[in-house]
């Protein structure tokens, strides 16, 4: 093993990985406290749980049917639904930020997030065909939206990211009115349930919301990690990245398909959530120092911030029911105005 201040390059035989210590530190940290965190958001509820009943039903051991039943079917699935969204989230929101180079370039800003919001409207309101039909509905109507702004950005055949952050912004604008006067249009019923969908939401999930997206970051968090050094060089200049062998447009377009389906799993999951995708990244490389794209780093942190979110909306006075996705939107917008007056 070579040591730097910063870098560590760990080898066996031909295989070498490089990894910053302190970013190593950092994330077993975030690890750490999202244990923690999703250990306390097990225990909350208005059937007590003690960490002594969550250890014996780790361990296997009998702790009563009653108990039993609200871990496996309603505060398990919950937690792990924040888990996967968050970690999804973090994750989508690093690629499109590196893609765009723009601290702005997170899914809800530009539109993504929206369109597979869209996508699980029409499944609500229009076909009802359950859970799994919201996901794949919202994957196809975030898929839809991605290749849209894509290809409306194109500038002479390369991606110019202030234009594809200003089209995902009037495109998620169209979007949005979209989903509106779907509203409308719908059945009452349907509509109620949309409209409650929409304000994001964790309660009342099940493991068929946990299922997606939890296969969904199995299989994009390899494939993002195999192209995380692709996607810095082409960070630090598209020149010296296609002088280096690296085929920009491929890449950029394999990331992009990839965090719109965490995206939109994500969204499918738990309806729109703002603030993580455009805070978890943006927080990681501001506490690390570390000039690579943060897959796993903005995984971690994500499922941290929507658990913290989680579990704040389960502490509200007065015994309130606040949405989850409008909690993130306020504390979201907040961080937008710092961010916006912070950055040029």
């Amino acid at each position: 093993m070579s040591r730097s201040s910063e870098l560590c390059v760990y080898r066996v035989g031909s295989f070498s990985w490089q990894y910053s210590k302190r970013t190593a530190l950092i994330s077993c940290a975030l690890f750490g406290l999202m244990l923690a965190l999703g250990a306390l958001a097990l225990t909350l509820g208005k059937y007590p749980i003690s960490y002594t009943t969550l250890g014996q039903f780790a361990l296997g051991e009998d702790i009563g049917r009653i108990g039993e039943r609200i871990l496996l079917h309603i505060r398990l699935p919950r937690m792990l639904t924040a888990l996967c969204v968050g970690a999804s989230l973090g994750i989508a929101g690093a690629v499109f930020q590196s893609i765009s180079r723009n601290p702005l370039g997170s899914p809800d800003v530009i539109g993504f997030t929206t369109g597979a919001a869209t996508g699980a409207l029409v499944n609500i309101i229009v076909l009802n065909n359950g859970m799994f039909g919201v996901a794949l509905c919202a994957i196809l109507g975030g898929t839809f939206t991605a290749l849209a702004v894509y290809f409306l950005s194109l500038d002479q055949r390369q991606i110019s990211s202030y234009r594809m952050i200003l089209i995902g912004i009037g495109v998620g604008a169209i979007l949005s009115a979209l989903n509106g006067l779907m509203l409308v249009w719908g059945d009452i019923d349907n509509a109620v349930s949309a409209n409650l969908w929409l304000s994001g939401s964790l309660s009342a999930r099940k493991w068929s919301d946990v299922i997606p997206v939890a296969i969904g970051l199995l299989i994009c968090i390899p494939l993002l990690k195999w192209g995380v050094r692709s996607l810095a060089l082409i960070e630090m200049g598209e020149d010296m990245a296609a002088q280096l062998g690296v085929s920009i447009e491929r890449m950029r377009f394999i990331s992009l398909f990839a965090a719109v389906i965490l995206a939109a799993l994500a969204t499918g999951a738990a309806g729109p959530i703002a603030f993580v995708a455009l805070a978890a990244p943006q927080l990681v490389r501001r506490i690390t120092r570390h000039p690579s794209v943060p897959i796993l780093s903005a995984a971690l942190m994500g499922a941290v911030l929507l658990l913290l979110a989680d579990l704040l909306t389960q502490w509200a006075p007065l015994n309130l029911t606040l949405p989850i996705g409008r909690v993130t939107g306020i504390v979201g917008g907040i961080y937008l105005i710092w961010l916006l007056t912070r950055t040029r």
